[in-house]
């Protein structure tokens, strides 16, 4: 058998289409590079290095001088097409891919800053990206400063004086706090400062941060990307500037690369993406409506909701609520652990953006790590959960809350 009939040979490519492609099919096809196989997947390339033809082509290649894989901790074929695809669908010039979610959010304020740098971030938000912020930074001589969510005033006040990075997490986990990413934006880039934003609470599906002026955007790919519950990832987006200047420098060295594997499945879970997150975000506005009907609930925090706050911002840069509710009971952490511990189809889990409905106590898992008075700040009491809403018919989610309320 000759080495032709292997598919070792270059492919004849079809021309790409000569009008702007919907976010769907490029959830599909953005990115695809076939081998000479021909084959309809894409390739999975499990490997941890590259040969050259000689040792000048591998001097040429560590020096830019020609487009060669070098090393799977730098980059990887698989890796490559998640990263287009995922760019593609965001409209972002450049995507870099991590091994998890918080590897991109360190990542992503890590190569910006260093000793004497300051950094403005909105006061709720997940309780890692908080000690990242509050704690480790702190360490190498930077400086933070937290504002409320929506408090338009005291992000001006904050952004009064030289930032050299924004970080905002909205909405926020778990209790849906919006902050106007326009307008915080704006008054960031009068400082100087890179504007990055958590938009894992709404997806790609239903915001677009840097249609709004963010300047990078941040994924746990863990949740909604992948959205099934088998692999972590984290990605960041942006620009030329700061993915290919800032970023990729600091990550080469540091290491905190997707695997193949990982980049593969998450390949195939971005075809199915839209269909799965839309649906699931039908079935949180109904369960948000039905809950807020609910007497033993104190509270409902949910952006599809007209009671919410910031609806008119939520208006002005989300297209949808999202997956996950924050709820409030009107009684303690043992009328709240009783619920929880009631259902039957709904999981316990610290997940979220899963097609499998799940269900967390913040106060003693998620957030548990952070004070009662940071906690307090946040809004996070004990008797608060949080419901990250997936495939499961709708009827059945609410039957299953009915009977766990009734319990």
């Amino acid at each position: 058998m000759s080495k032709e009939s292997w598919g070792y040979q270059p492919r004849n490519q079809r021309p790409e289409p000569d009008w702007e492609t919907n976010s769907q099919t490029d959830a599909v096809r953005a990115g695809l590079s076939r081998t000479g196989f021909g084959e309809t997947s894409e390739a999975l390339f499990l490997t941890s290095g590259f040969t050259y033809s000689s040792a000048q082509e591998a001097l040429d290649s560590f020096t830019d001088q020609t487009d060669h894989f070098l090393y799977s901790r730098f980059h990887n074929p698989t890796v490559e097409v998640f990263e287009k695809r995922l760019a593609a669908i965001e409209g972002a010039e450049y995507a870099h891919s991590f091994s998890s979610g918080m590897a991109a959010v360190f990542a992503s304020l890590a190569c910006l800053v260093e000793a004497g740098d300051h950094i403005v971030a909105s006061a709720a938000m997940f309780s890692s990206c908080h000690v990242v912020i509050t704690e480790i930074l702190p360490k190498w001589g930077v400086t933070y400063e937290l504002v409320k969510a929506n408090d338009l005033g005291a992000w001006e006040k904050a952004l009064s004086k030289p930032t050299k990075a924004v970080f905002i997490e909205t909405p926020s986990n778990p209790l849906m706090e919006i902050t106007d990413i326009r307008a915080v934006s704006e008054l960031a880039h009068k400082v100087g400062a890179t504007v990055i934003v958590d938009n894992v609470m709404a997806s790609p599906i239903f915001q677009r941060p840097l249609e709004l002026g963010a300047d990078v955007v941040m994924y746990s790919a863990t949740k909604h990307i992948d959205g099934q519950g088998r692999v972590l990832a984290g990605a960041l987006l942006g620009s030329f500037s700061y993915i290919q200047e800032k970023l990729v420098p600091f990550t080469r060295h540091t290491g905190p690369s997707l695997s193949a594997f990982n980049a593969w499945v998450l390949l195939k879970s971005l075809e199915t993406m839209e269909m799965r997150v839309t649906q699931m975000n039908a079935s949180t506005q109904k369960i948000a409506e039905y809950l807020e009907s609910r007497s033993e609930i104190k509270s409902v925090r949910y952006p599809g909701l007209a009671s919410h706050p910031d609806a008119a911002v939520i208006k002005k840069q989300m297209t949808g609520g999202g997956t996950t509710i924050g709820i409030e009971f009107k009684g303690s952490q043992k009328d709240a652990f009783k619920f929880m511990d009631s259902l039957r189809i709904i999981d316990i889990s610290n997940n979220l953006g899963d097609s499998k409905s799940l269900i967390t106590h913040p106060s003693s898992t998620t957030h548990r790590r952070l004070s009662p008075e940071v906690q307090a700040g946040m809004g996070i009491t004990p008797s608060v959960v949080r419901l990250s809403v997936g495939l499961e018919h709708v009827d059945d989610l609410i039957k299953d809350i009915d009977q766990a309320l009734k319990s």
